[in-house]
Parts: structure tokens; C-alpha cells; sequence
């Protein structure tokens, strides 16, 4: 779990294609690696990558055909920046929001301003993942948790503060760039829990509505 407050900006130092899979040697820039272990998990661009292997400046991680169909690891390079994040402890300030690493695709910028000294971009998601980014609400993009300041569907307005534009990867996207995006964790839950069940209640009676809810006496 981590919480999408980028740690340090890293480099992709070599990348093997195994077998429909891809092995990444990452380096950390600046990321402490003091307290990581193998098999702990880092956020890189977003996706959690699991530490197979670790060096004094470096660590190693093993990239599946799923992660592959669903991000833009195919497409980078020896040398591509990459926002990192270690995963949250107990005691960690929790500064962004829940944030998973299990990336839910591909969003495309579709404008970039200034806007005095912050940046403002819209972006298009995948027009499926338009009914989890409410107005004000959180989603991740390339790692980093952002408040959505504007939502028309799937496209959605984000606007950069100068230190999130000087600590990540963010500057260096333009149009027509591809970013990872993971829409909130609570409202993927919330949503399947939603669903009625077939053998439950809820199901009889039309599924899990405010007037259901009303009923039970949640909302009054």
C-alpha cells in the first residue's frame, strides 16, 4: 500500500524481455533503500514492483504480461524517469490518499497551461473508469495522488503545484503522452459492494439503494 506521495525520482537502467515478461533494474536516485528488503514492494510510475533483488543504488523487479497489457512499461527505454515510492509503514503520515499500485490503465494529456506558477492539464481515461473520478476527489497518476478539480466523464482536470512539479516526473509530460492512472481504491470497493448478491437481501429488493439504507435506519 502506499499513499502517492513521491519519495525520489529514478531512472530505468536496463530492461530484459523474458518470455512475454519483462526483468527492470531500476535506478533509485535519491530513494533510501536503507530499510528495504527483498520482496518489499516499491511504486514505480504507480504500479507496485516487487523487489527480486537489490544493490546499493538499485533495485531489481520483474514486470508480469498483466502489468504489461495494462501500463506503459512497453514503451519505455533505458533512461526513462520514474516516480518512486516505498511502501507505508504503520506510523507513516498518510499524505495523499489509499493508493494500491495495481494501475487500472492508461490515461492520454490531452492540454497543458501554466496557470501563474502551478500547471494545469486535462486528461482522458479510459471511458470505463469515468463513473470512479467524482469532482474533488483523489486519483492516481504515474504514482503521484492528485485532487481531480474538474470532471467531464472520463476527462478531468488536474492542476500541479510547483513542488509536486519539481519532485516528479509530471513536467515532462505534453500532449498526446500516456500516464498510468489508479482511479480511488474506496470507490472501486464501494462500487462492488453495491452489487447485489444473489443470495442476499439486497438482491430481492433491488440492490443496495438510499431507500434500502434508509430503511435499515443509516440514513435518516
Amino acid at each position: 500500500m502506499f499513499t502517492g506521495i513521491v519519495e525520489a525520482v529514478g531512472t530505468l537502467r536496463k530492461l530484459e524481455h523474458r518470455s512475454g515478461d519483462l526483468k527492470v533494474t531500476v535506478a533509485t536516485g535519491g530513494l533510501p533503500l536503507d530499510d528495504v528488503k527483498l520482496g518489499d514492494s516499491i511504486a514505480t510510475n504507480g504500479v507496485c514492483l516487487t523487489v527480486v533483488s537489490l544493490g546499493a543504488d538499485h533495485f531489481v523487479a520483474d514486470v508480469s504480461a498483466e502489468t504489461l497489457a495494462l501500463s506503459n512499461f512497453t514503451q519505455y527505454s533505458v533512461g526513462t524517469r520514474v516516480n518512486l515510492e516505498r511502501a507505508v509503514m504503520p506510523t507513516t503520515r498518510l499524505g495523499g490518499h489509499l493508493v494500491s499500485g495495481h494501475v487500472d490503465g492508461v490515461a492520454t494529456v490531452v492540454s497543458r497551461e501554466s496557470r501563474g506558477r502551478a500547471i494545469e492539464y486535462w486528461l482522458q481515461a479510459p471511458a470505463e473508469l469515468g463513473r470512479y473520478l467524482p469532482h474533488k476527489g483523489s486519483v492516481t497518476i504515474d504514482g503521484i495522488s492528485l485532487t481531480l478539480n474538474e470532471v467531464d466523464g472520463a476527462r478531468f482536470r488536474l492542476t500541479i503545484v510547483p513542488h509536486t512539479a519539481t519532485e516528479t516526473t509530471l513536467t515532462e509530460k505534453h500532449a498526446g503522452d500516456r500516464v498510468h492512472i489508479e482511479v480511488d481504491l474506496l470507490a472501486r470497493y464501494l462500487e462492488k459492494l453495491m452489487q447485489p448478491q444473489a443470495d442476499s437481501p439486497a438482491h430481492a429488493a433491488g440492490g443496495l439503494t438510499l431507500e434500502t439504507l434508509a430503511r435499515s435506519g443509516f440514513v435518516k
